[in-house]
């Protein structure tokens, strides 16, 4: 029983991996990177693609839930932000993860990470329409106009159009960016991630 692969998902030493990188994503959480209008670019993450790629999608996937609880802590948005941060980071990590996990090349690595960045941009620009800007537009009691008006980029006079030229060209950015740190870092860390001293 103790070599079924729920038990070694859930080891002593997955654990400890997971929680170690929880505490760095949670911390890569609060670094933002501002980029266009008001979306800020985080490598939170890196750690969540670093231990689903190591540890397989369900460890990935906890990982990225308890970065978001952690970041309810010092939420701005009522926990709104972090619902979003979840919900597209999980667009990104599972699709990558499950590929991966199927054939553990370089190869399948990148066009992983390729589908899944795909898969978040998707994502964002739902998440964008029916949660976030919602939210921004009750909480701060603007319109979809003063949205508009307040990322103050040029081309950009509806809704549609700050959800296609805005937030998804930011999340293939970020996408991108994820991507290509954790596609050059994942090798030299892995026998560390994986509990191999040699």
């Amino acid at each position: 029983m103790s070599n079924t692969p729920k038990s070694k998902t859930f080891s002593t030493l997955n654990l400890t991996r997971m929680a170690i990188l929880v505490a760095i994503a949670s911390i890569l959480f609060v670094i933002e990177i501002p980029i266009v209008a008001f979306y800020k670019l985080d490598l939170s993450n890196i750690p969540v693609l670093l231990g689903a790629f190591s540890m397989g999608t369900v460890p990935g996937v906890i990982i990225l839930a308890l970065k978001s609880v952690i970041g309810l802590l010092h939420s701005s948005s009522a926990g709104v932000g972090e619902l979003a941060d979840f919900l597209m980071g999980a667009a990104l990590v599972i699709p990558a993860s499950l590929m991966y996990q199927r054939n553990k090349t370089k190869k399948t690595a990148l066009i992983g990470l390729a589908v899944g960045t795909v898969c978040m941009v998707a994502v964002s620009v739902f998440v964008n329409k029916w949660i976030m800007l919602p939210f921004y537009m009750g909480a701060f009691h603007m319109d979809m106009d003063s949205i508009i008006k307040y990322a103050n980029v040029a081309g950009v006079d509806s809704e549609w159009k700050l959800l296609l030229l805005i937030t998804a060209p930011f999340n293939l950015l970020k996408g991108f960016v994820l991507s290509v740190v954790t596609g050059l870092i994942y090798k030299p860390l892995s026998p560390l991630l994986k509990g191999k001293t040699k």
